[in-house]
């Protein structure tokens, strides 16, 4: 007996699936991405004194941080990581610093083990799948970073920071209620206020 194809309809499964060769292809086309994505938002995206930057361990592809991290951190700014508490619940975030032991997470990310301190971010940096030039983000499907912008959209005006390759560009995702947008998209390319 063959599996349903019925999540094979939905369009945002579709796109994912398109979008995670295009990470893969980019990747391999661009390895000085990284480094080039750093300078464009350390260019671009105001930092007070006191900052919190929350970045994210890269995996599947995603545009490597630790460039980033190096820059931050060098110019004194405090850098945590998202963790996952449990399914269906926003993210806490733990600091970071280079050097640190990272513990493995359910999706197979790796993150500040459980003593480090949480702090929240002012900045969410973020991986996803697929941006649009308007702020629209599509993710992997578990919400945890809508979730989290919601809830600290309540509190505050935190950043929201899509990280990527410019070939995960697309002109449009089919976006839900749920879905949060980015205020900043920043690639090898460059930084993109939405």
């Amino acid at each position: 007996m063959l599996p349903p194809i019925a999540p094979f309809n939905n369009p945002k499964t579709v796109l994912r699936e398109r979008m995670k060769g295009e990470r893969r292809a980019a990747a391999r086309k661009r390895p000085d991405a990284a480094e080039h994505a750093a300078s464009a938002f350390m260019r671009a995206i105001d930092r007070r004194e006191d900052t919190i930057v929350s970045l994210y361990y890269p995996i599947k592809g995603e545009l490597d941080t630790e460039p980033l991290v190096s820059a931050l951190i060098e110019e004194g700014t405090r850098v945590v990581m998202p963790v996952v508490t449990k399914k269906k619940a926003p993210l806490i975030f733990r600091a970071y610093m280079p050097g640190e032991d990272l513990v493995t997470g359910p999706y197979g990310e790796l993150t500040p083990a459980a003593g480090a301190p949480e702090a929240t971010p002012d900045i969410l940096v973020m991986p996803l799948l697929a941006f649009t030039r308007e702020g629209g983000r599509l993710g992997y499907g578990g919400g945890y970073y809508d979730r989290t912008l919601e809830a600290l959209r309540k509190q505050g005006n935190p950043l929201a920071v899509g990280y990527a390759y410019g070939e995960q560009e697309v002109d449009a995702i089919p976006l839900s209620p749920l879905d949060q947008a980015l205020d900043w998209i920043v690639t090898e390319r460059g930084a993109i206020r939405c």
